[in-house]
């Protein structure tokens, strides 16, 4: 069972023998690396290249580690008894599966991504070490173990806005999505847009990397966001050749698509006129 990337997935020679050594060592993937660079696609892409089932746990700054394995209704079986419901008689009719309960009583073997999990409490990685380490867990209510029947292939990927526990880290395989070079970047345009004019793509590019190369940018244009102006692009018939325009303009056509608040387009329209100052 390896990965080695799909049509529509460009994975550097890195990231797919990160993928294969996760797998082979029964860890988890902990995947980082800038918003917009593919973390969540890859879960799905792996999921799709192996032919397994994916399981999808996004992350909210509400969540709990418990919801992943289980909940149980207390509220509910409460009202329902004082309603004489015969429900009440079988705790299991109020234990809400989690995520990782799914996983871990799948049928088959599955993809569980864990989807941006900085974005909770800072114990939350740690409320999940033993679960995701022996992949099994104790129902208190029912007096039952989850077990892993077949151990399920774990993603989780995370934007750096935490600091996860050392302990946590020690279970993880690790691997940082480093920003594509040019060239990757112009394989991924070419797998989304087939056909596209390569003129526009080169011309698209340049501006997009002298973007992100500026000096002092709050937020850095991602993959995504390139991928979105290009369409934007091509979807208005625009050319190479008029898409640079007046070289001292350092707004490009539909910023919007690339520059995400007002600091960064002041920034570059100051710069715009700085150039056209020293060049009088």
């Amino acid at each position: 069972m390896r990965f080695e990337g799909t049509s529509s997935y460009v994975a550097a020679d890195d990231l797919t023998t990160a993928v294969n050594a996760a797998i082979a060592l029964e860890r988890p993937l902990l995947v980082k690396g800038e918003p917009g660079t593919g973390k969540t696609e890859l879960a799905k892409q792996v999921a799709g290249s192996l032919g397994l089932p994916l399981i999808e746990w996004h992350v909210k700054s509400t969540t709990k580690a418990q919801q992943g394995l289980y909940e149980y209704d207390a509220v509910s079986r409460l009202r329902d008894s004082q309603l004489g419901d015969e429900r009440v008689n079988d705790v299991k009719n109020y234990i809400r599966k989690g995520k990782l309960w799914e996983a871990f009583e799948a049928k088959e073997k599955v993809v569980l991504l864990i989807d941006e999990i900085d974005k909770a409490d800072i114990e939350f990685p740690n409320d999940l070490l033993q679960e995701l380490d022996r992949m099994e867990f104790h129902v208190y209510e029912t007096n039952e173990n989850i077990k892993a029947d077949n151990r399920p292939i774990v993603i989780i990927t995370s934007n750096n806005e935490k600091e996860l526990p050392d302990a946590f880290l020690r279970r993880c395989f690790f691997h940082y999505i480093k920003f594509p070079e040019v060239e990757v970047l112009e394989q991924i345009v070419d797998v989304h847009y087939p056909g596209i004019k390569k003129n526009l793509v080169r011309e698209a590019l340049n501006q997009f990397y002298e973007i992100r190369e500026t000096p002092g940018l709050k937020k850095k244009p991602s993959t995504s966001e390139a991928l979105d102006w290009i369409r934007l692009l091509v979807s208005d018939d625009i050319d190479g050749v008029d898409l640079r325009g007046d070289a001292s303009d350092a707004l490009p056509r539909l910023h919007g698509a690339l520059l995400k608040n007002e600091q960064d387009v002041h920034l570059l329209q100051r710069l715009a006129f700085m150039a056209k100052q020293q060049n009088r």
